[in-house]
């Protein structure tokens, strides 16, 4: 692994005000690249009940030196969604190399219950969000003859096994949420398809375990136990292997600590200047 491996490349990043999508982008500007983030927290306290902001993370990467575009939008919104590419076009200086739609509606009910606004959100933002913005940026890496699209995924989007089913846990309010994470793991799929023979690189990553980021920390972390979880570095290791794989690493859903294992990945600290240790 080089460490300015993006050097002269040019990503985005959603959901990047905090957790998983921060530490993606903190590790893309830490190995060369220009990074454009985007969520809808622009500033410090703009959601009381989550720590994290589009500023702060800016701050975090403009310590490395390259140049850094902030992109405040609301990806339930189709009119905000078409301005993100065209903007960090513009900002970065150039077209956009990587795109990292990471950015979730995590809304947990039961189905019988969960009304049609949240259900129209939960797929506006997992769904139709990241296949808007990969056909925006689709032009320009199809002009390149290169790109790498990432679709941040869950296990939830696997079929849960029974019955009997397991009813204690989050599992029976997670349903929802789940099926538009398996339709975002078949879109990821038919577009690599489509893109086959053609330089774009196209795959999901899905954490094995929980990734206790500030947001499910709020929703899940009274209900997950220690030895359920996985560390961000190890995500975030998993996700940038992605941003920078071969042309025939495409069209797949991966499972963050497998790749890991099956292809010798080192894992190292989000600044990426050693390797990360449980220690």
């Amino acid at each position: 692994m080089s460490a300015n491996r993006f050097a002269g490349r040019r990503a985005i990043v959603t959901g990047a005000s905090r957790g998983i999508g921060a530490g993606i982008a903190e590790r893309l500007a830490a190995e060369g690249a220009a990074v454009a983030i985007v969520a809808r927290t622009l500033a410090v306290g703009g959601r009381p009940n989550l720590p994290g902001s589009l500023e702060e993370t800016a701050a975090r990467l403009a310590a490395y030196g390259n140049p850094v575009a902030v992109i405040a939008a609301d990806l339930t919104d189709g009119d905000d969604r078409a301005r993100i590419v065209p903007e960090a076009t513009e900002q970065l200086g150039g077209p956009v190399d990587v795109l990292v739609n990471n950015a979730a509606a995590a809304m947990y009910a039961q189905p019988s219950e969960m009304p049609l606004k949240r259900r129209r959100i939960t797929f506006e933002v997992n769904v139709h969000a990241p296949l808007d913005l990969a056909q925006a940026a689709l032009p320009a890496m199809l002009d390149a003859g290169e790109g790498w699209i990432l679709n941040v995924s869950s296990a939830t989007g696997k079929l849960d096994p029974g019955p009997p089913f397991k009813m204690e846990g989050l599992a029976a309010t997670t349903g929802m949420y789940g099926s538009s994470k398996a339709a975002l793991n078949r879109e990821t799929n038919a577009l690599a398809h489509e893109l086959w023979g053609r330089g774009i690189r196209v795959n999901t990553v899905e954490p094995r375990a929980a990734v206790m980021s500030e947001g499910a920390e709020v929703l899940a972390g009274h209900v997950i136990r220690d030895d359920q979880k996985e560390s961000m570095e190890e995500m975030v290791e998993a996700a940038v292997y992605l941003c920078d794989c071969d042309v025939d690493t495409t069209g797949q859903v991966f499972v963050s600590l497998d790749l890991i294992a099956d292809r010798a990945v080192t894992v190292m600290t989000l600044d990426g200047a050693g390797r990360w240790s449980t220690g």
